[in-house]
């Protein structure tokens, strides 16, 4: 009899003994995954940034310390392209938050068809961003495109060329952006709205509250977060656009929408190769980013708190 305590507590030490080996089993792939795909070249690329090196030349990387940052920040030109993805990302993120959010408060008043409206508005930012490109590159042609129709011009002759005027190129970069990412907006913002207890519109309509008072006081406040984690998210994403970009301009024409992801694929592969110097443009534009983020944060932190 006394050895049934023994065998049971024995069988209970190899299966956790098998459990754990199991989750090792689970997690150390993706570990080793996490480490080759993520850390190792975070880690890597932070080493070459302050290295003179060329991914293409087998010279092995020379240190130079801060000669890269230091080289990037004073050249002219960097801060040119910084403004530029400033005015990119102040504009297009604007828009769609104005936008997002009209669409939110029109989709949360119930109507007949508003489950398919709301699946239909979502499809564009599911679409690959260079097919979106590439569409809105075709809509924007200034023969055969319908955007220059649609603005009252029945003629190609006099048209303007959206893509390769330096003063429109831009803000057609800007309203593809904003068609294709104002739902994801709008998805966030309709989620608060319809967080929103009724009894406060119930409350405030016996108060007899009026319809802008009732957006001022509670239907912001209470949706106000998740805008701002909407903001946030599209702001990050406006600063590293790359792939719209390349779709429809290249950068062009000239410089005028060569933002800074586009000009660090430039330096790092097009003919350039200076991996250093792009190593080190990718961490001032994660320090600029991660500078963005905190201030996003502490307002959000602020809103929570109030």
């Amino acid at each position: 009899m006394t050895t049934f305590p023994a065998d049971s507590t024995g069988r209970q030490s190899q299966r956790q003994i098998s459990d754990r080996a199991i989750k090792w089993i689970f997690i150390t792939p993706t570990l080793i995954l996490l480490i080759l795909l993520n850390i190792f070249p975070l880690f890597y690329s932070l080493y070459l940034s302050f290295t003179d090196f060329s991914a293409i030349t087998k010279e092995p990387p020379v240190w130079v310390g801060f000669a890269n940052f230091g080289k990037l920040l004073n050249d002219p030109q960097m801060w040119k392209y910084f403004a530029t993805t400033g005015r990119f990302a102040f504009l297009s993120v604007g828009l769609q938050t104005l936008i997002g959010f009209g669409m939110a408060l029109i989709l949360r008043e119930k109507f007949n068809g508003s489950g398919i409206v709301t699946t239909l508005i979502l499809i564009p930012m599911m679409l690959s961003p260079v097919v979106v490109g590439l569409f809105w590159k075709l809509i924007y042609n200034p023969s055969f495109g319908i955007f220059n129709y649609l603005l009252g011009y029945s003629s190609p002759v006099g048209a303007p060329d959206w893509l390769a005027t330096g003063n429109l190129a831009l803000w057609a970069v800007v309203i593809t952006d904003v068609w294709m990412w104002s739902p994801f907006v709008m998805l966030l913002c309709l989620s608060g709205l319809n967080a929103i207890p009724d009894y406060l519109y119930e409350a405030a309509a016996i108060d007899r509250a009026s319809s802008w008072f009732q957006f001022r006081r509670i239907t912001l406040p209470q949706v106000m977060p998740l805008l701002l984690i909407a903001v946030l998210f599209r702001t990050i994403e406006a600063f590293k656009s790359f792939d719209l970009v390349m779709g429809m301009t290249g950068g062009g024409p000239g410089d005028a929408t060569e933002l800074v992801a586009v000009n660090l694929y430039r330096m790092a592969f097009q003919g350039q190769w200076r991996t250093g110097q792009a190593s080190a443009l990718a961490y001032i534009v994660l320090i600029v980013i991660i500078a963005i983020s905190n201030v996003y944060i502490r307002n959000l932190n602020k809103i929570r708190e109030g």
